[in-house]
């Protein structure tokens, strides 16, 4: 299938760099964002300016509106570049308007978003026969610097991809790598959803930083200097928890440090080393970015909820003990009042609640 014209929904650091990039390689893009400021900021302007070594250049895409229907229809591909907690939004909305052979790229699908995209689709009526895939992590490490200008520090390299139903992404992947030339093939959607380095890392650097974020408003580094020997060992703990979870499910075991290395994010002497912290401190595309300004961000919503929630529910599905995961979600729950194991993403939430350990590979290669 020759992909030409593609739909961007969410307006965010993604979103913007994903459109821009895309209309100045010379595909039709149409971008949507629910928010109607967002995008009359974008369209006032007429044009989105993508920065990348220093380098602005001005893409005007082709269409933009906070109403889906103009924005999908006709679309040979849909990339959602929005967080995860817009996905029961997008899913439910998308569900009367796909038609038959149109691809959705959730970009990224962060830990069990295929899963969920998947079974809201199916609980929504949707009848069209679509095919579905998610990457581990965004294409672009960006930052919106203001509406419609967006700066790419780094273009993730290595980005593994995997399509539920698995049996699709061989052929699904081989259709997104003409967009997105350093998309791999990943052996299926918890493979990608268990490599989501976000809320490995995030979410102890968010709590363990929890009075520096509410004194300084995140006047600070927020990986160069937030992610402190202890925190990285908090970290590491995490990372232990999760490979545990890997290996039950049968999946090639890699190392947080690995995951990130490459896709990227750290020097090869750091993997090198097998140092978390390290790793993290000799980002060089995350070296400038500070803090979120508040605790009420997606770095604990969306990396706690849509993280290490499904993370920790696959892992009670598999017998194996997450106390680390645990604590986190019990803290973020209290800081944010929040019930993230209620509202968070849930085993039944993921079409997965009425299965046993046994069935879950067979779950992944062929569907519901």
């Amino acid at each position: 299938m020759a992909i030409r014209k593609i739909a961007v929904l969410g307006a965010g650091n993604g979103g913007c760099a994903i459109a821009a990039d895309l209309t100045l390689r010379g595909f039709e893009v149409r971008l949507f964002s629910r928010s109607e400021s967002t995008i009359a900021k974008i369209a006032k302007r007429g044009e989105i300016e993508l920065i990348e070594a220093g380098v602005g250049k001005k893409a005007a895409p082709y269409f933009m509106s906070p109403h889906l229907p103009p924005v999908v229809q006709g679309v040979d591909l849909i990339i959602v570049a929005a967080p995860s907690v817009a996905h029961e939004y997008l899913a439910k909305n998308l569900a009367q308007y796909l038609t038959d052979g149109q691809r959705i790229l959730l970009n990224p699908g962060h830990t069990g978003g295929a899963l969920h995209f998947a079974n809201l689709l199916r609980e929504s009526g949707c009848t069209a026969d679509v095919r579905l895939c998610e990457t581990v992590t965004l294409t672009y490490i960006c930052r919106m610097l203001e509406p419609a200008r967006v700066e790419v520090y780094r273009r993730t390299t290595n980005l593994r991809c995997a399509a539920f139903p698995g049996k699709y992404t061989a052929d699904l992947v081989g259709e997104i790598q003409t967009v997105f030339v350093n998309v791999i093939a990943a052996e299926n959607v918890l493979e990608t959803g268990l490599s989501n380095i976000n809320a490995i890392m995030h979410p102890a650097g968010m709590l363990g930083n929890a009075g520096w974020i509410e004194k300084t408003g995140g006047d600070f580094l927020y990986y160069r200097e937030g992610i402190t020997p202890t925190i990285a060992a908090w970290i590491e703990e995490i990372d232990r928890e999760r490979l545990e979870i890997v290996r039950r499910l049968g999946l090639k075991p890699l190392r947080f440090v690995d995951i990130f290395h490459q896709a990227g994010l750290t020097s090869e002497e750091a993997r090198a080393s097998g140092s978390i912290y390290r790793a993290i401190n000799e980002s060089e595309p995350n070296k400038t970015i500070k803090s979120p300004a508040s605790l009420d961000h997606r770095y604990i919503k969306e990396d706690i909820g849509y993280g290490l929630v499904p993370m920790a529910e696959i892992g009670a599905l598999l017998d194996v003990k997450t106390p680390i995961m645990d604590a986190l979600i019990t803290l973020a729950s209290t800081a944010l009042r929040i019930d993230f194991r209620r509202d968070g993403l849930t085993l039944e939430k993921m079409g997965l609640a009425a299965r046993e350990p046994g069935e879950l590979r067979g779950v992944l290669e062929h569907g519901f």
